[in-house]
């Protein structure tokens, strides 16, 4: 916000038509500050700020507009509410020694201006309104930092509050996956077992006495061993647990290329084990599935990368796309899948972000919760 105000400040002096005492000084610093606070744009945009950048860059603006104020001459008056917005800008960054300093300093840049200016111009004189206003930027500054307080307390119980229900989703995870492990190892070590031995007692009845029965019999027997072995390998994939995610996602594109004619693009990075391996795993295969359901696509493209303490995964379609706004209907609709995903990631701190217009194809961008 400092470049409209930055503006509204360059026009101050062409609206009232005061001429300014030191005109080529008040150009020079409203200039500079206007080119450092595209510079700081810049920077915010590229990522995060340390603390004490708030510090300087918030001082600052309190410092050049003492020195405008110094240096417009006539124009002083019109500059001055000035002050009474910069404690007001700062409060909402949640920091109330920040703010309560800015405003301070705003009270005292507003008075200093003052009187550089009444004893340069001795005819000006010091009006009394002028402590009124100091009173008035003083009440702002304790006024400012209490809501501060307020809002950096409600934003420390917001905070709690996300942190339990993030330890709470993962630990629904954590005992999701392990039910699942044991379900899986149960149906491997039983079921699947005994269908595997009934197939082979099949097939030595099939070599002693061919009879056509016998033959569908086995069919049958075949075709629910690979589904059984499929639903195990869904519900606990082994080269998960045992390779990490980069072959996983791998193993799940050399799946979903099978099953269609499809062209995979994949650029995989080895990302290890990370902690949230199996969300993101689930998240791949849930996007893949409703690719071959629903997109028609003829090229997918897949990416598996570390950046920062985070996992991005991101998968592209050339299909149909659709509108990503009625996710919410087809959760009230019963189908979960996407939906499920969302609240999860939000839960635990990650992000799904999802790029899709009807006929246009889709590209969803899935980040993990940061990465110990």
């Amino acid at each position: 916000m400092r470049l409209p105000l930055i503006a509204l400040i360059a026009l101050v002096v062409w609206i009232w038509e005061v001429d300014s005492w030191l005109p080529g000084v008040y150009t020079v610093v409203l200039g500079v500050y206007a080119a450092a606070a595209v510079t700081w744009v810049a920077i915010v945009l590229r990522g995060p700020v340390p603390r004490w950048a708030d510090w300087a860059s918030t001082t600052i603006d309190v410092l050049v507009i003492v020195v405008l104020c110094v240096v417009s001459g006539g124009a002083t008056a019109a500059l001055l509410p000035v002050f009474f917005l910069l404690p007001i800008s700062v409060a909402f960054q949640d920091r109330p020694l920040l703010t309560g300093a800015l405003g301070l300093l705003a009270a005292v840049g507003y008075l200093t201006a003052w009187i550089v200016y009444s004893k340069r111009d001795d005819h000006v004189g010091f009006p009394d309104i002028v402590y009124t206003q100091v009173g008035f930027l003083l009440w702002l500054a304790v006024a400012v930092t209490a809501l501060c307080f307020f809002l950096a307390r409600r934003q420390a119980r917001v905070q709690a509050l996300q942190e339990v229900r993030s330890q709470l989703v993962a630990e629904a995870m954590a005992a999701d996956e392990r039910h699942n492990r044991e379900i899986a190892e149960h149906l491997h070590d039983g079921p699947l077992q005994n269908l595997l031995a009934a197939r082979m007692e099949v097939d030595e009845l099939r070599e002693r006495s061919p009879d056509p029965a016998l033959d569908v019999v086995y069919d049958a027997l075949q075709e629910t061993a690979a589904g059984l072995r499929s639903t195990v390998t869904q519900l606990h994939p082994q080269v998960l647990a045992q390779l990490g995610l980069e072959a996983a996602v791998r193993e799940l594109l050399r799946q979903f290329a099978s099953r269609g004619d499809y062209e995979v693009i994949a650029d995989l990075e080895d990302v290890g084990k990370p902690v949230s391996q199996t969300l993101l795993h689930r998240a791949a295969r849930e996007l893949l599935t409703n690719i071959h359901k629903h997109a028609n696509a003829t090229t997918v493209t897949v990416t598996l990368r570390r950046s920062g303490d985070r996992v991005v995964l991101t998968i592209a379609d050339d299909g149909t796309g659709f509108d990503p706004t009625r996710i919410t209907d087809s959760v009230a609709a019963g189908h979960i899948g996407l939906g499920s995903l969302l609240a999860r990631f939000e839960a635990m701190g990650g992000e799904m972000e999802i790029d899709s217009r009807t006929g246009v194809g889709t590209v969803v961008t899935v980040t993990s919760p940061p990465e110990p």
